[in-house]
Order: C-alpha cells, then structure tokens, then sequence
C-alpha cells in the first residue's frame, strides 16, 4: 500500500513540478517550473534575467534560453502516452528573435488532439516524427525566442499489433 501510493505521489503534478525544479541543469540556469496542469497537458516555466544566466551583453543567455526549451515536450509526452511508448528529442532549433531583458516564460502544451493523433499514427509500430513549436516570451508577450522541436515517438515493441 505505501509503494503505491509512493508511485501515485510522484505523478502528482506539484510533486513532479519540485523534482524539475531540483534538477541541477535547470536549476542552474535559473529556471523554474512555475506550473503543471493537473492532467500534465500543460508546463509553464520562467526563466528571471540573474547572474547565472546573464550574457556580456547583459541579456538573457542563449544557452539558458534553450535550456529552458529542451526536456517539456518529451516529459509532457512520456507522461500523456504511458509506458507503452518510447519518447525521445530527435531535432531542435532556436531562432533569437529579440535580447532577453527580464523574466521570459514559455508554455509548452500538447493537447487531446496532437496526442490522439500521435496514438494514431504509432498504433502501427512505426516510429512518428511530430513538431511542436513554442514562443519564449517577455512577461507583456513579445517574442524572444521561437523554439522548435522535432519528437520520436513508437509504440515499444512488446505492445504493436504488427511487430517489425
């Protein structure tokens, strides 16, 4: 009874929320997980302009800023599609729009339908390539950087139909 109530804890989304946000490359660069929906569709994460990521410009450092791009979609997925799939970051491209000045934020989200068509299209065993793209933004919404990442995703080989 304890361990599975251990295993239900960790997938609560305030519990996951503080484990992102004690992982040491994150948390390092600054950044925050500022919020997980309770069906983990949704993360929101701020990155404040400090010291630690500041550039010789005095504007956001770019690795930062992809730093704060890179484990959401993956994680939001994993997550989403279960134990049966296997989820891994195949592409990824930044394009720096303006300095970051200040605190930025991004909301990264996959909603019902990107995921049911995602089920769809791995049910066959074949592996899907699926593109999220997501603005990192000042706090008044103007565009710093616009990230886009490219996902593999299968469904493992014990659980297709049509095995390989």
């Amino acid at each position: 009874m304890l361990k599975k109530f251990l295993q239900d804890l960790k997938y609560k989304p305030q519990i996951v929320r503080m484990l992102i946000n004690v992982y040491s490359p994150l948390r390092g660069a600054g950044i925050k997980v500022h919020q997980v929906s309770s069906n983990f569709d949704t993360i929101e994460v701020h990155l404040p302009l400090t010291r630690k990521n500041k550039n010789v410009m005095g504007t956001q450092f770019g690795g930062s800023l992809y730093a704060m791009a890179d484990p959401f979609y993956m994680l939001i997925l994993i997550r989403r599609l279960g134990h049966k799939y296997v989820v891994w970051d195949q592409e990824a491209q930044i394009r720096f729009v303006a300095p970051g000045t200040g605190l930025v934020k991004a909301i990264y989200q996959v909603d019902d339908q990107t995921l049911n068509e995602i089920k769809s299209k791995a049910a066959t065993g074949e592996k899907v390539l699926h593109t999220f793209e997501v603005d990192i933004t000042h706090a008044d919404g103007s565009v710093v950087a616009h990230v886009t990442k490219v996902l593999y995703i299968r469904l493992k080989k014990q659980y297709r139909s049509n095995p390989n």
